[in-house]
């Protein structure tokens, strides 16, 4: 079992932390991104930056460099080079919603799929939990992320437009369930705009007014819509524009 810090309290954080130890791996953590970051590496074998997309790259760059550490993100959309200057890196991304320390570590200890690129020690450290490992290359990463958003934050938003429509004829939603039962989460229901645009860039033309119009529908249901970054939604008015 390996030596494994850490940093990043919130959800994922503690869902890893809680995970990780349940499977023997000495953990110290979650720190807060917060904290004085400049020895993180030292002394363990793994450092997980569980920290927000948009602060990854300063988390990693607060990081003394170890040539003994591998430093690994848990973004779905990003790849590797954003953990610069360290030269052992890696990612992991779980494809299931981690709402809690407690049902996240459930859920990571329960034959999840996970994401791994890098150093060949994250993909162990990942598969001592159970899980599929599937490795997507840096080129291919925000294709990936934007075909999971789909899964976890469409297929919701879609539910949504299920429950709407079905009550209409006296109906509960729950006559219409055979699909997915998760969350509101991803890129639209945080007010992730850079990787929404991201995602736009990566799709093929034809696929892109359903994405916008996915978002659209997931922004109705969260709390974003008021923090809406209008160079998005002019790109998603493009795609939905008639050819």
């Amino acid at each position: 079992m390996s030596s494994i810090r850490i940093v990043g309290a919130g959800r994922a954080g503690g869902s890893f932390a809680a995970a990780l130890r349940e499977v023997g791996h000495v953990v110290d953590g979650p720190l807060d991104r917060d904290a004085p970051l400049g020895a993180a590496a030292s002394g363990v074998e793994l450092l997980i930056l569980a920290v927000p997309d948009d602060e990854i790259d300063q988390v990693a760059a607060a990081v003394d460099p170890d040539e003994g550490c591998v430093v690994c993100h848990l973004s779905g959309s990003l790849g590797v080079d954003v953990l610069a200057p360290h030269t052992r890196r890696g990612s992991m991304h779980p494809l299931v919603p981690l709402p809690n320390a407690e049902i996240g570590r459930a859920r990571l200890r329960d034959g999840v799929t996970i994401a791994v690129a890098g150093d060949p020690l994250v993909a162990s450290v990942a598969a001592s939990l159970g899980a599929r490992l599937v490795e997507v290359a840096d080129g291919d990463r925000a294709r990936y992320h934007a075909a999971a958003s789909i899964a976890a934050n469409h297929v919701v938003a879609l539910l949504g437009q299920v429950e709407r429509i079905a009550a209409r004829v006296g109906l509960p939603v729950e006559a219409f369930l055979g699909l997915t039962r998760a969350a509101l989460t991803g890129p639209a229901a945080r007010g992730d705009w850079a990787t929404i645009a991201r995602h736009l860039e990566a799709l093929d033309p034809a696929e892109r007014a359903a994405y916008g119009a996915g978002v659209a529908l997931a922004l109705e249901l969260s709390d974003a819509q008021q923090t809406v970054d209008p160079a998005v939604v002019t790109t998603i008015s493009a795609a939905d524009a008639p050819k």
